[in-house]
């Protein structure tokens, strides 16, 4: 009960006394956009009805429940394998809470209550909320420790465990108004708060997310305590004498924790990628709220040797397997690469919170390419079926033996499911932002968008098929005249910029002047950071159309990145391309696409819930039936959405495609 008044007086408080500092730009509540496309409805759908409910049964079946039951009777034995299995919970309860949001479900609102109710049964009476210690404080697994936060900095995982719940707390909270779990968390951060700080116990988070879980905690509450033991969190980092600082292993350095060097003073994307990416957007929201410009130097830093240097075509990070980590610069191997779903997500907050800073469509233009392609190949057309790493490459003969080649209902350590289920229903919430009088449409999605700006209620109606087609129309809707900035994304791929920093470039530019329409006539236009900006006195069913061309286009590599050289990879809209085995005869190690190929986009509806394929000729190597021989021969070419493979049965699979023959390669079976 203490809590619950002392939320209600701290949500009072908040509305009184706003932050003084913030990002400039805000996003558009997700809750405020209304969709109504057929890409991405059907998907939100899915999640609503499979995703969720299957994750949540899930956690039933595999124990991940039974823990916290255990945990307040104080009896039994933990009985999954890590001890952040809590988080799959929290996660899957942030995903039902947005989904809430958009769809009202009284089941899903009554088992939600029961579900935060055997967590809070759970949670000891100082606020500590750790299942794998608290069902038996006598007998805990030495990895996790003997001691509260004892293996913190390595594998315990209690912070990161604390900042998935502070994720989940906010979002039910925000989607709901209810404080039964927020209270849970409020009384677990105040905990964590009393317990590390710069005069009290030192560490640097082993696996980030806390940070912005409190940062999350204190916009809602105002209380400093909040952002600055955030602040500390990544502060502490790099600090830590138990390193080998000489060593070359990320394991024994440092730097597989982004725990090295400071992070005002690291120059480029390292470690853990999922850790890393949890941490840049903290360090992003920290200098966004304390205007720290050392912090903000270092996350730019950081997301330009990322996107120039780090990045797959498709927008996937975490090369490595070995410490599902980022690698050396340009090292971006095919048939072995990580890029593991979460670690994409993480790269969405990050690249969300990048725009926010700095209100340039080049962070959009990375987040729309990893939503479409990197993180939307994680999860199959089913909703129940999913990736944890992402292959680049599947090949009969040099399978690499970390790399999936088809889908599966749940993993042992199943972060990956459970946040897809708690990113895909807040889409909505990337599409528009506003700053002062300025509204940003960042990503083309049908549907209605209400705001607030300058004392009138606007709305915004999204016509469309994108990604498929590029012709867009956003309707303004006034109740009076109203003078703002409609600022359009122009997307990079739509300007002949394959990826910001130039690892990736088009072979083949387009030189199609983008139109732009306002209630039917053709008008000029700046465009500044990316942005068509149209400034003009709105009225009521004002008209935008903007025409993106949408030719199939060519991509190539830097040359650095020595495993696509010769190699071209196929890109339409914000849509990458692969060949799938189902498709191309059986076979895709075998395709070269000549640099004359010449491509046709074909909507099929029938095919993979509706794709648009590209088609075309190939020359395709063939070994007669000895082994003996080879030869080459024409043959049709289909190229699928990267995202919508291996929802057919298991089989080859590439995103790379040579050009020519350059070398061969004898492989015995």
């Amino acid at each position: 009960m203490k809590y619950y008044f002392v939320i209600l007086f701290l949500s009072t408080l908040i509305c009184v006394n706003a932050q003084k500092k913030d990002y400039s730009i805000q996003a558009l509540d997700f809750t405020k956009v209304k969709l109504q496309d057929q890409f991405w409805m059907p998907r939100i759908e899915t999640n609503r009805l499979v995703t969720i409910p299957a994750s949540f049964a899930r956690c039933e079946s595999t124990g991940r429940v039974k823990n916290f039951l255990m945990a307040a009777a104080k009896s039994g034995k933990f009985c999954t394998r890590y001890p952040f299995d809590d988080t799959d919970i929290y996660k899957t309860i942030e995903g039902a809470s947005f989904s809430l949001a958009l769809h009202y479900d009284a089941k899903l609102d009554a088992y939600l209550d029961s579900m935060i109710q055997i967590i809070s049964n759970a949670q000891e009476p100082d606020g500590y909320l750790y299942t794998a210690r608290t069902i038996d404080k006598i007998n805990v697994n030495p990895f996790f420790g003997k001691e509260r936060w004892e293996k913190e900095r390595e594998h315990s995982h209690e912070l990161y465990n604390a900042g998935h719940l502070y994720e989940a707390a906010a979002a039910h909270y925000l989607a709901t108004k209810k404080t039964n779990l927020l209270n849970i968390a409020l009384k677990n951060a105040d905990l964590v708060c009393s317990v590390f700080g710069p005069d009290k116990r030192h560490v640097a988070p082993g696996h980030e997310i806390i940070e912005m879980g409190l940062v999350k905690l204190y916009r809602i509450t105002g209380k400093w305590e909040y952002l600055n033991t955030a602040k500390y969190f990544l502060e502490e980092r790099g600090n830590f004498k138990g390193y080998d600082a000489k060593s070359k292993d990320p394991f024994k350095n440092g730097a597989y924790w982004q725990d090295d060097i400071p992070v005002k003073q690291q120059q480029e994307a390292e470690g853990h990628a999922v850790r890393a990416g949890y941490l840049y957007s903290a360090m992003a929201d920290i200098a966004a709220i304390t205007g720290d410009k050392e912090m903000l130097a270092a996350v730019d830093r950081i997301w330009n040797n990322e996107t120039g240097k780090k990045m797959y075509v498709q927008g996937g990070v975490g090369a490595i397997g070995d410490g599902e980590r980022f690698g050396s610069n340009y090292e971006l191997p095919n048939t072995s690469a990580y890029n593991e779903t979460c670690a994409a997500i993480a790269n969405i907050y990050f690249n969300q919170r990048m725009f926010l800073l700095h209100g340039d469509a080049e962070y959009i233009d990375v987040l729309e390419k990893i939503l479409y392609n990197g993180f939307l190949s994680g999860v199959g057309l089913d909703g129940k079926s999913f990736f944890y790493t992402n292959a680049m490459q599947i090949h009969h003969y040099l399978q690499h033996p970390d790399m999936e080649s088809e889908r599966s209902g749940w993993f042992e350590c199943s972060c990956c499911p459970t946040n897809i289920a708690r990113l895909m229903p807040s889409i909505p919430g990337y599409i528009y932002a506003q700053k002062n009088d300025s509204i940003y449409a960042n990503l083309f999605i049908s549907g209605i968008a209400s705001l607030q700006l300058n004392n009138q209620s606007i709305q915004i109606k999204q016509e469309n098929n994108y990604p498929w087609e590029g012709n867009l129309k956003f309707t303004i809707n006034t109740e009076q005249p109203v003078n703002f900035n409609m600022l359009i994304r122009i997307p990079g791929w739509a300007q002949n910029i394959a990826i910001p920093n130039n690892l990736y470039h088009f072979t083949n530019q387009t030189t199609t002047k983008i139109a732009i329409l306002i209630n039917g006539k053709t008008v000029d236009y700046q465009i500044k950071n990316g942005y068509a900006i149209l400034n003009r006195i709105w009225k009521k069913n004002d008209q935008i159309q903007v025409a993106l061309p949408m030719n199939p286009r060519r991509v190539a590599s830097d040359s650095l990145v020595i495993n696509n050289i010769g190699k071209l990879s196929l890109q339409r809209g914000p849509i990458m391309y692969c060949a799938e085995w189902k498709d191309n005869a059986g076979n895709t190690s075998n395709i070269i696409l000549p640099a004359t190929a010449k491509f046709e986009a074909v909507f099929n509806p029938a095919l993979l819930n509706g794709v648009m394929v590209l088609k075309s000729q190939s020359s395709t190597i063939e070994i007669s039936s000895n082994g003996q021989e080879i030869k080459t021969t024409t043959k049709p070419f289909t190229a699928i959405p990267y995202y919508a493979w291996a929802n057919r049965g298991k089989g080859e699979m590439t995103v790379w495609i040579p050009e020519k023959v350059t070398a061969t390669e004898l492989i015995t079976k």
